[in-house]
């Protein structure tokens, strides 16, 4: 008997993310419009792609919200509906899912952010176990693989029949318009029923406001020192998202975009809130580095809340440019587990593996592995 998966996507989850729009609640059109590419049905695909030669039948809506990427993957598949909209909406999400419910389906996949998650969670609650494929901005909820490749071989064991437990793992969602306005306000709104694969499965992004903050802010300040001896005079600065970066631009005592990512030479910001495009404008005819900070408990440092960092960007810069700062009680806490990387470029993931310098004060570097168990 096939293992039967429902499938749901939400074709404009991430829309927003490369256009520097912080997220793709209510601004999907104007992602769009600004030239933002759709990459959920993509990343689908990775994620179905580990399913080759297995023995399953694929539930899903006709078109983008499903069917396109099973079929592009070459399994069987079941259409059960259809978006009753164009662009898919919330209520298409919602009914997708109850409808797969009542079906019976064994396992239900979606694609998508911390919205979607939230939808899921209206929609069904724990009445079946789901597996999310990332494609949103910044994802806070434990729902989600840590690649689509990763949540891929979750859907894989499971079908395989090897012994996976379950385990209930928070949705979190942010407000989008304090997000944009760089405040970050995440909120508890109920829990699913995951896989426990703790090398596939992220974790729930930390709020990092538990104890220790003052001790941690000295920390920082040495950071901060060290990066700003090793910049170079004529040389493009990519700063990333996140407060150890924006801890580093206090220190250089220059203005800091705290969720979207700011070019900085010879001392100025020269460029802020930038979007993908813009970076490899600034960057590809003159010498550039880049900045960035894990998300503190996942232990991601790209593909979550700074799709601005393109893999062409990446691949421009290469890993000897890359120059990635955290505290140590940050790594810490990641318990001995790599850092990841989730680039929307499954090779070069695979690429950037390895043991990478880590800059946890001043003149205080850590070698840590980076490389996603999938990879």
């Amino acid at each position: 008997m096939s293992f039967n998966i429902g499938l749901v996507v939400n074709p404009l989850a991430g829309l927003g993310g490369s256009v520097a729009l912080k997220g793709s609640d209510n601004v999907a059109q104007e992602a769009l419009d600004r030239g933002a590419v759709p990459k959920a049905n993509a990343r689908c695909q990775q994620a179905l792609a580990q399913l080759t030669g297995l023995d399953v039948c694929v539930h899903t809506y006709a078109g983008e919200m499903g069917a396109d990427c099973a079929t592009a993957a070459r399994l069987p598949v079941q259409i059960i509906g259809a978006a009753s909209t164009q662009p898919t909406t919330a209520i298409d999400t919602i009914q997708a899912a109850q409808t797969l419910v009542c079906q019976g389906v064994d396992l239900l996949v979606f694609v998508g952010g911390d919205g979607t998650a939230r939808d899921l969670l209206q929609a069904i609650g724990d009445q079946v176990p789901v597996v999310g494929i990332p494609a949103g901005v910044k994802i806070h909820s434990g729902v989600y693989g840590i690649t689509p490749v990763a949540a891929g071989q979750v859907i894989a064991q499971l079908v395989k029949g090897e012994l996976v437990s379950l385990r209930s793992q928070e949705v979190r969602d942010i407000d989008e318009d304090e997000f944009r306005a760089g405040r970050v306000k995440a909120r508890y709104y109920g829990e699913l029923q995951v896989p426990e694969a703790h090398q596939y499965m992220q974790a729930t992004k930390d709020s990092g406001q538990a104890g220790g903050h003052e001790l941690e802010s000295l920390v920082l300040d040495d950071i901060a020192a060290h990066i700003e001896e090793l910049m170079e005079p004529d040389v493009r600065y990519i700063m990333g998202s996140g407060s150890t970066v924006a801890a580093v631009m206090d220190g250089l005592g220059l203005p800091n975009t705290l969720l979207g990512v700011d070019v900085v030479e010879d001392g100025q910001v020269i460029a802020s809130d930038v979007t993908a495009a813009q970076l490899l404008s600034l960057c590809e005819h003159h010498p550039a580095q880049l900045v960035i900070t894990l998300i503190g408990g996942q232990g991601h440092v790209l593909g979550r809340g700074n799709q601005q960092l393109s893999p062409a960007l990446i691949k421009h810069l290469g890993m000897e440019n890359i120059h990635i700062i955290a505290t140590k009680t940050k790594l810490k806490k990641l318990a001995g587990r790599p850092l990841l990387v989730d680039s929307g470029d499954p090779q070069l993931d695979i690429d950037l593996a390895g043991l990478v310098p880590v800059i946890c004060g001043f003149h205080d570097v850590l070698l840590y592995p980076l490389g996603n168990p999938s990879a």
